[in-house]
Formats: C-alpha cells, structure tokens, sequence
C-alpha cells in the first residue's frame, strides 16, 4: 500500500480510484487533472494513464455497437437489432465490470495492468 498525498491533496489510492469513476466523465477528468498537476506519484499517474486508455478502449466499442444499430434501422433487420441490443449491454457490463474492478484494485494501492493498455500505461507514467 502506498502512502502520501496526490497533488490533489487527497491519498494516492482514494486519488487512484476516482481515475475510474465510468459517471458523466468524472473519470476522464480526474485523469487529466492527475496527470497534469502530479508529476511525481508513479501509482496515481499509472492509474490515470491507464484509465484515459480504457475509457478510450470503451468509446471506439460503443462506436462499433452504434454503427450495427444504424445498420440495423437501415436494413430494418431484427437479427441485426438483437444483435446490437446483446452488444449495447455487453457493452455497459463489460464497462461497469471493468471499471468496478480496478477502482478496487487503485484504492488497495495495487498497480494491477491490463493486457496491452497496462503496460503502455506503464510505460507513460514515468
């Protein structure tokens, strides 16, 4: 477990956690504001690295479920429509699931690593 204070003033793992709030872009923004004030906490910068990665992971998925729902009012096709209806709440679950777990793993003060986004995050927090 880490100690300390982010440049936030709040404990990096508490500062961690907030990078994931998947709420009205909370977690975008605190990502932004850690990266831009916090230039020597490595974890709160890992965690805002890789929580600017994932949320932009999620909106290129949810582009793709939106192009098979135009697809689907295009050619007025009920499987297509199924099909986008099951992807939209892959999409949401997948979302919450992924954000949930990593906000619990930011606020015990681990640097847990996603596949491929983990490490790039990794690589840009130093």
């Amino acid at each position: 477990m880490s100690g300390g204070k982010s440049a936030l003033g709040l404990d990096v793992n508490v500062a961690s956690l907030l990078a994931y709030i998947p709420l009205c872009l909370v977690g975008l923004i605190v990502s932004i504001i850690i990266l831009v004030t916090d230039k020597t906490n490595k974890l709160a910068r890992f965690h805002a690295f890789q929580s600017i990665l994932i949320h932009g992971l999620f909106v290129v998925l949810y582009i793709v479920v939106m192009v098979f729902g135009v697809m689907s009012a295009a050619t007025n096709s009920a499987v297509i429509g199924m099909l986008t209806m099951l992807l939209y709440v892959a999409w949401i679950v997948g979302l919450l699931g992924i954000c949930i777990f990593l906000m619990v793993k930011a606020y015990s003060g681990s640097m847990f690593k996603l596949p491929v986004i983990g490490d790039m995050a990794d690589k840009w927090s130093n």
